[in-house]
């Protein structure tokens, strides 16, 4: 999974998956896609590190995790027969579903905006002796030719972090060919109302759902935006997928595993038995 820990909903900082770096304060205000790009980036260069040491083995080198829950895309089924086909990964942190997409007969590509996690796919590249090449980009300006992959998809990547999120789903069109097609895990949108806590406050609404406001932390010392979250709800994502092309054939809620007991941030067994934490969605272009 890129990929990316899974989004945080807003609320206070201290909840975060990971610890900040430096004293922040928690916002909600509209931010543009240069400010969600200089903040996002540099803050998963320094959550690399730890990141990969904390979930790199739930992960799996060679491992393709749709989210938190543990669904694999083995079980889930969700981009079909790899086989020959060329498949781009948006937001592929160490490009471990990249790495299993190859292993399973795929042309895999990874990209990603931070260019530590990307060391860390090359680390893991050696490591393993399954390469996955890379490049240091973002999902707004995909650098590849029109139509050149069957498949793109993103398992908890770059799509919560995109201020211009309709650019990226365009994107994400262009460079398919017809008939391709693209999936991504994201928050369970749902998730928006509730505190990112993984025990039994996290189960009280607390804001509205309808409410897109940007969750931004900021700085305390230089002012500077350090982290940005963005919203939407399952209608949105339709009507983006619609407006560029795609027909939304699957949505996937999964449900959290009996015996599953990994807490992640906001992600845990207390809540997981109750309401969806990822969902999962599908579309293929028309």
């Amino acid at each position: 999974m890129t990929s990316p820990a899974p989004g945080r909903p807003p609320v206070s900082p201290d909840s975060r998956d990971h610890p900040p770096q430096a004293p922040v304060r928690a916002e909600r205000r509209a931010v543009t896609e240069q400010e969600s790009r200089r903040a996002n980036g540099p803050d998963w260069d320094r959550y690399a590190d730890d990141y990969q040491a904390t979930h790199g083995e739930f992960l799996g080198d060679v491992g393709f995790v749709w989210g938190p829950e543990g669904l694999t895309e083995a079980e889930a089924g969700v981009l079909g027969d790899l086989h020959g086909r060329d498949v781009l990964e948006v937001g592929s942190g160490a490009g471990q579903c990249s790495r299993w997409v190859r292993a399973a007969g795929g042309r895999s590509y990874g990209l990603d905006l931070s260019h530590r996690q990307l060391q860390h796919s090359r680390r893991i590249d050696v490591a393993t002796d399954v390469a996955v090449p890379s490049v240091l980009a973002t999902a707004t300006a995909l650098p590849f030719r029109d139509a050149s992959f069957d498949v793109v998809f993103s398992s908890f990547g770059a799509l919560q972090f995109v201020a211009d999120i309709g650019v990226a789903v365009d994107e994400a069109a262009r460079v398919l060919r017809p008939g391709g097609r693209f999936a991504f895990s994201i928050t369970h949108p749902t998730r928006w109302m509730f505190p990112d806590d993984p025990g039994e406050a996290g189960l009280v609404a607390s804001q509205s759902y309808w409410d897109r406001t940007p969750y931004v932390e900021v700085d305390d010392a230089s002012g500077e935006v350090s982290y940005v979250e963005h919203h939407r709800t399952l209608g949105d994502w339709v009507g983006l997928l619609s407006g560029a092309g795609f027909a939304l054939t699957r949505l996937l809620e999964p449900e959290w595993p009996e015996h599953h007991e990994r807490v992640w941030g906001g992600w845990s067994g207390v809540r997981g038995r109750y309401t969806p934490g990822t969902a999962i969605l599908v579309a293929d272009l028309r």
